[in-house]
């Protein structure tokens, strides 16, 4: 059954478990990113390697990227979806879209 949004809806009946599954992974990876960014929230530029930050900050960091990570893959598991495969397809694809400027490249001065 389609609704006026065009979103594709099922009876509570119709829902499997890999769909159902599949939703709560979509709404867990969602309040992971938001634990994610809020680490990042009020602390400004970060420096590579992230020098100013407490082993604990850094421990803290770690376990929420892995969190989304986690999820991230369980998501293309449900799917089943090849999530390597994807990303190295996305980096040859954005590689193409915007190729890097040499200095041969850029000598319009």
């Amino acid at each position: 059954m389609e609704c006026s949004d065009g979103i594709p809806r099922t009876s509570s009946r119709d829902v499997s478990l890999k769909e159902l599954s599949r939703r709560l992974a979509e709404f867990a990876q969602v309040g992971e990113v938001g634990e994610l960014s809020e680490i990042f929230q009020w602390k400004g530029e970060v420096a590579k390697g992230l020098p100013n930050w407490s082993e604990d900050e850094k421990e803290h960091l770690e376990e929420e990227l892995s969190d989304v990570l986690l999820y991230l893959v369980q998501l293309a598991d449900v799917c089943g979806l090849d999530l390597g495969q994807a990303a190295l397809t996305k980096i040859l694809k954005n590689a193409n879209k915007y190729p890097l400027l040499t200095n041969n490249n850029n000598n319009s001065m």
